[in-house]
């Protein structure tokens, strides 16, 4: 049923969004890489729900716990299955709406693809899974550190208010709620998700993920470049709309010649003069940074009064009750660096396999 991504570092996720817990099974994680609670920890942090009134406020502590396949702060080349219990559910909250669908929302999928759903919060389809992404991602972090890759993600747009790519500081990412990197953003943003939330609605936004210091030659030529599996990682995050690699749709509006990424020897270092590409070519990574764009829309769960159908196929109105992101982009940021990390580390260690 399509629970795990990956070939060789590969994991699967198990578990629903008012559940008792949730958690993933990580294989083909290498042995002897270091690595303990605290390392996972720290990036589910920047995931956490209600740190903040741009999010949602369900507090939740995301507290991982190591159930297997570390010892002695090394993993052991075993699979690793991480867990992390649910606390602060609120079923109640969605009993007015079990028999409704939420427009835009999964639940006239499910209900349709399986006889079944979970409404409590969407259940499986629940954002709340992409913990378990980061959890992975952390320790997929591990072994791209061992390449010196560095990912960086932030927001470059929520709604109609965007930053100056002139100020992009990567400092400054983690020092707002907005995962910004151009600090002048910040009170933009504020006001205007301020205003956005006492409008009981909600945004949309766009993301940027960099991986740096990454080799050439990550991906496969034809079925399975590296940007393909990329594109599959972004869009499997929940509510993500569109993927770019570098230029992305701006290549429309452009020639050949304008968009051109000439190469050149540099006293024998192989640079380029541009990175249109995104860092992959004939989907193969070149040794530029590698660049991906996604759009995330707005949060399908909003107080304003909206038409659907209950399950028995009468027209009714919803209105969505409960605790909801008026931007669910901003924590998908941490998520599309995770998903990231797995990508490279799957192909990393493909490579690997092959000398």
């Amino acid at each position: 049923m399509s629970n795990k991504f990956g070939e060789i570092f590969s994991f699967t996720t198990f578990g629903e969004s008012h559940g008792e817990s949730i958690g993933c099974v990580i294989d083909g994680c290498p042995s002897l890489i270091e690595i303990d609670s605290a390392d996972i920890q720290k990036y589910l942090n920047q995931r956490r729900p209600g740190q903040s009134k741009y999010t949602t406020q369900r507090q939740e502590k995301d507290e991982v716990k190591i159930i297997s396949g570390v010892f002695d702060g090394k993993t052991t080349g075993t699979p690793i299955a991480l867990i992390i219990q649910n606390t602060d559910q609120k079923s109640g909250d969605y009993s007015d709406i079990k028999d409704k669908y939420r427009p835009s929302h999964a639940d006239y999928t499910y209900q349709q693809k399986y006889g079944i759903r979970d409404y409590r919060g969407g259940g499986r389809s629940s954002a709340r899974e992409t913990a378990m992404r980061v959890a992975a991602g952390a320790i997929a972090r591990k072994i791209i550190e061992k390449e010196n890759i560095k990912i960086f993600g932030y927001i470059t747009r929520i709604g109609e208010k965007t930053i100056n790519k002139n100020n992009i500081d990567f400092n400054e990412i983690h020092n707002n709620d907005f995962f910004t990197p151009d600090k002048d953003s910040v009170s933009i943003f504020q006001d205007y998700l301020s205003s956005i939330r006492k409008d009981g609605d909600s945004v949309g936004a766009e993301i940027e993920i960099i991986a740096k210091n990454v080799p050439v030659g990550l991906g496969e030529p034809i079925y399975d470049k590296i940007d393909s599996r990329i594109a599959a990682a972004i869009m499997g995050i929940n509510a993500v709309k569109s993927v770019e690699i570098g230029l992305g749709s701006g290549a429309a509006l452009k020639r050949g010649s304008e968009i051109a990424d000439e190469i050149y020897n540099n006293n024998g270092r192989i640079e380029f003069a541009s990175n249109y590409s995104g860092g992959v070519i004939g989907g193969i990574t070149s040794g530029q940074d590698l660049v991906v764009r996604f759009t995330v829309k707005p949060t399908s769960s909003i107080l304003q009064p909206r038409n659907t159908i209950d399950i028995n196929g009468n027209n009714t109105k919803i209105i969505t009750k409960g605790r909801h992101d008026p931007c669910v982009g901003i924590r998908a940021v941490p998520v599309g660096e995770a998903m990231i990390a797995c990508v490279l580390a799957d192909f990393i260690l493909l490579n690997k396999s092959r000398k």
